[in-house]
């Protein structure tokens, strides 16, 4: 999530945003095959359906000068490059890693997609609308709603504007009072009154403290707010500041939650295509950065002695952690957060049916439990499992480090087996555990969601950590992050701002 932090973060960050509210509009998390199109189609040109092969270089192909050197081929560094070659500057990505999209990836194992951490695609991101084509994307929408474990069954709870009679029929369920799911769809409409601009700058209070102070009872903030908030931001005290809540509702009451058919990793190999063969270059570990100055350029050293010249900058790309590390001074001397972020364990297990086939997410209502949240992915979007077989996803909050996978996956089927019963998940074999320690960064107040990217001579810097935890924000900070190489350029005189050998 980056990103998004992340995050959604995805993201959306990881659970990057959620399913949807008591009365929120939007299908639960992930996948949407039949969901609503509300993203715009900007994908034109050659990069529309290029292989993402094609169009990544090896780190010995890395040229020895370029215009921008970006730093990470996640969405921010992504969405960076894309906007770099729009206003036609050229540009490098440097990835440590072997593929793109930072944390939003997908591994294919025995013909199952596993996303890189439990991740969702929420339509109504407006930078993901204005770079991305949804239809391409073959989304796959969650039911809007999700069902509760709590004292021993499982409670609904559905958005009404979409499922009527199961709305009703949640008013009166123990997961809250009627009082609380009015004042779900009373918040819901004030979301809608607030432009995202607004929300970023309205006083802020940790989003328990917000909870408290809409009227919500102690029983729908543990059993609902707790694991459908948790799994979003990992985080199930809730500290997370009020302005990324309720620009999370916003999103959820104006979009669909979704999974791309190929896993979230589509996302990120989409945008990839859109930017010119050779300008990506995987397994390029950055070990030290330093900007351009009025006569010299910048200069990025590669693990192995290799170095990549920049006429104009130097834009840091990564990870909050990766990108203090680079960075050092110029980064903390800015509004910059030095806590650390937030981390989960994501459990994928083959199972030879799902428990239940509904499109639905199943949430841990209770004080207890490792696993915060779990869903069927092969349920939501078929294509996460061969014909036959089924996805198992299972999520906790933090990377629980004291167990071995071994461990961690028993004590997770034990909890599942009193959930869906232990001849059900019996079954169930392990293919996979993500331990994900920086899955968001921190965003407890205070917290300022547009951080400021223009550092100090030549380096830039963008990332779910200059704005939401979420894969909007980290695609708006790598926008941000280009704009504000675009306006430093221009104010350059015109011998600095040719290009120092060959660009990309």
């Amino acid at each position: 999530m980056e990103s998004s932090s992340c995050m959604q973060n995805r993201s959306l960050s990881q659970y990057a945003a959620s399913t949807s509210l008591l009365t929120s509009r939007h299908a639960i998390q992930r996948p949407l095959t039949s969901c609503r199109v509300t993203g715009r189609a900007h994908l034109r040109g050659n990069g529309r359906n290029s292989s993402i092969k094609e169009r990544i270089a090896s780190v010995a192909a890395l040229p020895d000068s370029t215009e921008v050197v970006i730093v990470g081929a996640g969405m921010a560094g992504l969405s960076c490059g894309y906007h770099l070659q729009k206003a036609g500057v050229g540009f490098t990505i440097l990835e440590s890693s072997e593929g793109v999209g930072g944390r939003v990836q997908t591994d294919e194992m025995d013909g199952f997609l596993l996303d890189r951490g439990f991740q969702i695609f929420l339509t109504s991101y407006q930078e993901a609308q204005a770079l991305l084509d949804y239809q391409s994307l073959d989304l796959k929408p969650f039911y809007a709603g999700a069902s509760v474990r709590w004292n021993g069954g499982f409670h609904r709870v559905a958005d009404p504007l979409r499922h009527f009679a199961d709305g009703l029929w949640s008013l009166f369920n123990p997961v809250g009072s009627p009082l609380d799911k009015a004042l779900v769809g009373l918040y819901r409409l004030k979301s809608l009154l607030k432009t995202p601009d607004a929300i970023f700058q309205s006083p802020e209070a940790t989003t328990h403290a917000r909870l408290k102070a809409e009227g919500f009872s102690d029983a729908i903030v543990d059993r609902f707010f707790r694991p459908f908030l948790g799994g979003i931001f990992f985080d199930r005290e809730l500290q997370v500041t009020s302005r990324l809540f309720e620009f999370v509702m916003r999103c959820l009451a104006t979009g669909e939650n979704c999974l791309p058919a190929a896993g979230i990793g589509a996302v990120a190999r989409q945008l990839a295509a859109q930017i010119p063969p050779g300008s990506i270059h995987t397994g390029a570990r950055v070990q030290s950065v330093t900007g351009p100055l009025p006569g010299k350029p910048g200069q990025v050293k590669v693990a192995g002695g290799q170095v990549v010249s920049a006429s104009q900058a130097v834009v840091v790309a990564t990870e909050g952690p990766a990108a203090r590390a680079l960075l050092g001074d110029a980064l903390t001397a800015l509004d910059s957060k030095t806590q650390e972020g937030v981390g989960t364990a994501n459990l994928y297990f083959r199972a030879p049916r799902a428990p239940r086939e509904e499109n639905m997410l199943y949430l841990n209502g209770e004080s207890s439990g490792l696993v915060n949240n779990a869903c069927f992915p092969s349920t939501v979007a078929p294509s996460y499992a061969p014909a036959g077989q089924a996805l198992v996803s299972l999520s906790t909050i933090g990377t629980q480090p004291g167990m071995s996978d071994d461990e961690l996956a028993e004590k997770c089927k034990a909890e599942m087996a009193q959930w869906f019963g232990a001849e059900e998940v019996a079954s169930w074999q392990l293919l996979r555990i993500y331990r994900i320690p920086f899955a968001q960064p921190d965003q407890a107040p205070p917290t300022d969601l547009s951080r400021a990217v223009n550092l100090t001579n030549g380096l830039f810097v963008c990332g779910d950590h200059r704005d939401t935890a979420t894969l909007d924000g980290a695609l708006k900070s790598g926008r941000r992050a280009a704009e504000a190489v675009l306006a430093a350029t221009a104010a350059l005189p015109v011998s600095s701002r040719e290009a120092v050998g060959t660009t990309v």
